[in-house]
């Protein structure tokens, strides 16, 4: 059972910029697809961005391409979500989310098998 915690939500406002934290319990965390989604109240979830094992690949929604990085930490089996730029719209509860195997670009969260219990962003204009 691999145990995921997420941190670094908050309030801000429109550009302005936060890092979310996701620490997971798993000693083999390299070997781990590590991705976040996000979850508007009333809305379905949905995929932001995954990150192969080894950090060197990555994939993102159209939505957040170029405001929003991800990236790991293997050392310290964390993986991290930078955003800047943030919008109004990016106003969600954000989950990360680990699966073994399948594809570092998995983009469907039926397809991850472990789940943080989410933290809030929230972007004022």
């Amino acid at each position: 059972q691999v145990r995921l915690v997420e941190s670094g939500g908050g309030l801000v406002q429109a550009g302005d910029s936060l890092r979310l934290s996701c620490a997971a319990s798993e000693r083999t965390f390299i070997g781990l697809i590590m991705a976040w989604f996000r979850q508007a109240p009333g809305k379905e979830r949905n995929f932001v961005a995954a990150i192969s094992g080894s950090g060197r690949s990555t994939h993102y929604a159209d939505s957040v391409k170029g405001r929003f990085t991800i990236s790991r930490e293997n050392a310290k089996s964390t993986v991290y979500l930078q955003m800047d730029t943030l919008e109004p719209e990016d106003t969600a509860v954000y989950y990360c989310a680990a699966n073994y195997g399948g594809t570092w670009s998995e983009d469907r969260w039926e397809k991850y098998d472990y789940w943080g219990q989410g933290t809030q962003v929230t972007v004022s204009s």
